[in-house]
């Protein structure tokens, strides 16, 4: 499954009007069977705002899925500085856009791949103006920052009955007040197309190993 993760352009107005609060607010995870994205990912603050255009995933006989979504477990909140940032870059090592490394020897930055590829041999010259880019080997890295916020969870899991099946196309994570039209949305997933679980299979999305469900970078 190819995920490729977008966060909506008004979650940071939802941060700076105290609107989410991560570790303690009910935060879900929704799925869609379709959505036409058009410009949501910018204009919209609400669920109600996505669900206009998209339709929340029903499944067929038992297919583990309530309306609404799952509710996170297991939320996490960190902050690492650059320097103690765990994922070193490597040489020779295949790395996928949205990955995030600090050099070997720490130099107080953080990098993110912009564009996938394979590593060089050797560490290139790293960048300490934010925003900047290097070339290394295939990979493009910028400069993002000097610390990582981190924002984490257990991976959350629909299992179906047999018979029964959940199919979906994208997951929207949002803060749940009960309400659609106060619900701020965080970020969404496009799940690269339509996945379908079955007859006792799981749906199972899996939050990065390293870099959580968000990293937001300070500096």
């Amino acid at each position: 499954m190819a995920v490729t993760v977008y966060t909506y352009g008004k979650l940071q107005q939802s941060l700076w009007e105290a609107k989410i609060n991560f570790a303690s607010d009910t935060i879900k995870v929704m799925a869609l069977s379709a959505y036409t994205v058009g410009t949501t990912q910018d204009t919209a603050q609400y669920l109600s705002d996505v669900l206009a255009a998209a339709t929340e995933a029903a499944g067929t006989g038992t297919s583990g899925y309530t309306a609404g979504g799952a509710t996170l477990a297991s939320k996490t909140l960190v902050y690492t500085a650059a320097n103690s940032w765990g994922t070193q870059r490597a040489n020779s090592t295949a790395y996928t856009v949205g990955d995030v490394v600090r050099p070997t020897s720490g130099n107080g930055y953080v990098y993110q791949a912009i564009v996938a590829g394979t590593s060089a041999g050797s560490a290139p010259t790293w960048p300490t103006v934010i925003g900047q880019t290097v070339t290394d080997g295939g990979v493009t890295w910028a400069c993002v920052g000097r610390g990582v916020l981190m924002l984490d969870a257990a991976d959350p899991a629909w299992t179906t009955g047999n018979p029964g099946s959940l199919t979906a196309s994208y997951l929207v994570f949002y803060k749940s007040t009960g309400t659609d039209s106060t619900s701020p949305v965080i970020l969404y997933w496009d799940l690269g197309g339509a996945q379908v679980a079955s007859n006792g299979g799981a749906f199972t999305p899996q939050l990065d190993a390293g870099e959580g469900l968000l990293t937001m970078f300070t500096g």
